[in-house]
């Protein structure tokens, strides 16, 4: 089993800057996505942004611009740059991996637990 560690989330300033990171507990052999989505009270879980298998990145159309996914393959680590940062960004964040394991022949979908970033002055 993967356990995916996120953190960074918190309070902040509307134009102020977070960075989140996601670590997977369990060293990852080959991934389809590593991603990041969002859910804000009363909404649809969403889809952020998104680095999908040959390096291609994704960005939902409402932080283009001002959000930046990478990843660090050494520390089995995602991260979700989050600036210029509006009201309209508060949400929980969810980190997913849909990755293969060392030990583990198939693919599966891995979430971390969530972590509230909340916009406002």
């Amino acid at each position: 089993q993967v356990q995916l560690m996120e953190s960074g989330g918190g309070l902040v300033q509307p134009g102020g800057s977070l960075r989140l990171s996601c670590e997977a507990s369990r060293s990852i052999f080959a991934f389809n996505a590593m991603d990041w989505y969002r859910q804000a009270p009363g909404k649809e879980r969403e889809l952020v942004a998104a680095i999908i298998r040959g390096g291609r990145i994704n960005y939902a159309d409402s932080v283009k611009g001002r959000f930046t996914i990478s990843r660090d393959n050494a520390k089995n680590t995602v991260y979700l740059q989050m600036n210029s940062l509006k009201p309209e960004d508060t949400a929980v964040y969810y980190c997913h991996y849909n990755a293969k394991v060392w030990g583990v022949s198939s693919y599966a979908d891995y979430w971390g637990q969530g972590t509230q970033v909340t916009v406002s002055s």
